[in-house]
């Protein structure tokens, strides 16, 4: 900018003296020295052209070429001014400026390719901001939630987040994988990562859903072992009521001096045909037939199942309040299927009260869907997330088997299903319907 200035200045100075040769040429003065004056002011013309040529003109493309990377302008290209040196600098800025913009390109289309990657993962991934603070989630992650938009959990921790598996993520160490059980029956596979952005460490999760693997591979494991257990204790037992029944025919002829034999014979033949029943309960869960689904109205199969469980509820002082919507659609469904696992449900709510309480079975729509609620002792966290897992139970002499059932036919008929502490604090299983 000095030199700019020195320049104009300058200009000026030879522009007055101009004007004084032009004014002693008017008032007479001296031919030859005016002459000699006006070669000089001609000179200092010549020598401001070359100066401006040499200097300005190089400053102003170096001037210009600061302001596009300023502005990150890479499309326009510096003029040669017609200086060796400084063309030589204009030829390698513009072959700068022209590989910046085939970077800047390249990365542009990395990165949209990445976005249209992230966004159309079957993976979820969450992105956190430097703060810890959820900054973005992908389509599959907003699914997995159960959330239409993001809106609503943007800035928030995970830690403070409502949704269960947001929380179940926060507590995933950096670095490492893990899977998540939750209380809808659901199995998730929960990684945390972290990648550098402008030198700060920036954190993601990503959630991959393995439910119908992990129900194949645990069905398949199961069905392997009942179906052994099965054939091994069948055979036995029928060996062994075989030789009881000969024992205790045997035995019969005098009834008096032989009651106690015949008495413990009859138990131990009993006490087969309960271990029988007992193995093929079993066997059934591996058995459930493909639901044969016709339309059907899920209020008509609710009473059933309720009308079934009043003696039972009349007997322990529990009371059970119906709340049905009147104006639900027919449904496909298997009636005979879904009655039992919905008197599964019902039996789980009146063992979970006990004695004295209530039973909320309500339906609604928008979506269709089925609510059974308890004001039974309640579940904590770690229960609710191994409820639907094979042979577990919370009762003392639980097999484990009533969930399970429960789990595989709700599975068949494509329904949403969790059990959790609600709101109110009741235990509330509920089904949603496709």
């Amino acid at each position: 900018m000095g030199i700019r200035r020195l320049f104009v200045i300058w200009t000026f100075i030879l522009l007055a003296l101009n004007g004084a040769f032009l004014y002693f040429l008017w008032e007479g003065f001296s031919f030859l020295r005016l002459v000699l004056l006006e070669g000089l002011v001609v000179g200092a013309f010549l020598f401001l052209g070359y100066f401006y040529r040499q200097v300005i003109r190089p400053l102003d493309a170096i001037g210009n070429g600061i302001d596009f990377l300023k502005e990150q302008d890479f499309s326009s290209r510096l003029r040669k001014t017609g200086q060796r040196e400084t063309d030589r600098i204009v030829e390698l800025f513009n072959k700068m400026i022209a590989r910046l913009k085939e970077e800047r390109l390249r990365s542009e289309e990395r990165n949209r390719f990445l976005d249209l990657l992230v966004q159309a993962s079957p993976m979820g991934i969450i992105l956190l901001d430097g703060d810890g603070r959820i900054m973005s989630l992908n389509p599959s992650a907003l699914r997995f939630l159960e959330v239409s938009s993001e809106t609503s959990l943007v800035g928030k921790r995970l830690v403070d987040s409502e949704e269960p598996l947001l929380v179940a993520l926060g507590g995933i160490p950096l670095g490492e994988s893990t899977s998540i059980r939750m209380s809808d029956a659901r199995i998730y596979q929960g990684s945390a990562a972290f990648f550098m952005n402008r030198g700060v460490q920036r954190r993601f999760f990503m959630v991959e859903e393995l439910t119908r693997e992990m129900f194949e591979i645990e069905r398949k494991a199961y069905e392997k072992v009942i179906r052994m257990i099965a054939h091994e204790v069948n055979n036995t037992v029928a060996g062994v009521v075989a030789t009881l029944d000969t024992l205790h025919m045997l035995f019969g002829d005098n009834q008096e001096e032989n009651r106690d034999i015949q008495e413990a014979t009859q138990v131990a033949i009993d006490r087969c045909f309960s271990l029988n029943r007992f193995i093929t309960r079993f066997a059934d869960v591996v058995r459930i037939p493909e639901p044969q689904l016709v339309p059907s109205v899920l209020n008509l199969i609710v009473l059933n199942c309720t009308h079934f469980m009043e003696s039972i509820c009349r007997s322990r002082q529990i009371e059970i309040k119906l709340d049905l919507s009147d104006d639900l659609p027919l449904i496909p469904l298997d009636a005979s299927l879904l009655e039992q696992a919905v008197i599964n449900i019902l039996k789980n709510g009146v063992e979970a009260i006990g004695e004295c309480g209530t039973l909320f079975v309500r339906t609604r729509k928008d979506p269709v869907r089925l609510e059974i609620m308890d004001t039974g002792h309640g579940l904590s966290s770690d229960v609710e997330r191994q409820l639907f897992s094979p042979f577990f139970s919370t009762k003392p002499n639980g097999q484990g088997l009533g969930l399970m059932l429960v789990r595989e036919i709700l599975r068949k008929h494509h329904c949403v299903f969790s059990l959790r502490k609600g709101e109110s604090g009741m235990t509330t299983f509920c089904v949603k319907f496709g």
